[in-house]
């Protein structure tokens, strides 16, 4: 079993080198760490008193692990979750924030589990999520999974800005939905044609 220090370093090599996109509202990223995030931890690496674009650009691999580890798992509580769950919610932490447990909490909620979607890993969650995983845990993993790649197509629906990371320039899957993806068994992944069918609205 994969240890957390290895799905971080999995989350940090899927996240890629430094981007600044001007369609991605996290701003200028290197493996995954925005901007806001470092001005947020006050992380002035280039030690000038601000914390700039060139502070994003000299982020190691090793402090992104460290801030992952700590700011994106250990703070949220995601190893409280049932193990099946971890890799998954910690990888969309990193991407998406506190949304990651709102996804969670909506999914519990539509299997009848009482609790408000606030994206805190509380006491409620924390229980919900592990009765829910009784008896198939990774029944529970591909249900967020589907969830979560849902999450992503709703984002790129209501802005057109969004579907390059949804769709490849030559209309196959973008890196969102093979992300989402990747913490799928195989039998759930979209085939080349539903996928098409999914975006079929889009220009």
């Amino acid at each position: 079993m994969q240890t957390v220090r290895q799905i971080a370093q999995e989350i940090v090599a899927r996240e890629g080198g430094f981007v600044d996109d001007p369609d991605d509202p996290g701003g200028a990223t290197k493996y995954g760490v925005t901007i806001h995030t470092m001005r947020r931890l006050g992380l002035d690496l280039t030690g000038d008193g601000m914390v700039s674009v060139q502070d994003v650009r000299a982020l190691t691999r090793e402090q992104a692990v460290e801030i992952f580890l700590e700011h994106y798992f250990e703070r949220p509580r995601i190893g409280a979750l049932p193990a099946a769950l971890q890799a998954s919610v910690f990888d969309m932490y990193v991407n998406a924030g506190a949304n990651a447990v709102k996804i969670l909490q909506r999914l519990l909620r539509s299997m009848g589990f009482d609790m408000a979607v606030d994206g805190v890993i509380g006491p409620r969650t924390i229980s919900a999520t592990a009765k829910a995983a009784v008896p198939d845990a990774m029944a529970l993993r591909d249900a967020y999974g589907v969830a979560r790649r849902n999450y992503y197509f709703r984002i790129a629906d209501r802005r057109p800005a969004s579907r390059k990371f949804a769709r490849t320039r030559m209309g196959g899957k973008g890196g969102w939905i093979k992300r989402a993806e990747e913490f799928l068994s195989p039998r759930y992944h979209l085939s080349a044609a539903e996928f098409q069918r999914r975006i079929a609205a889009w220009v």
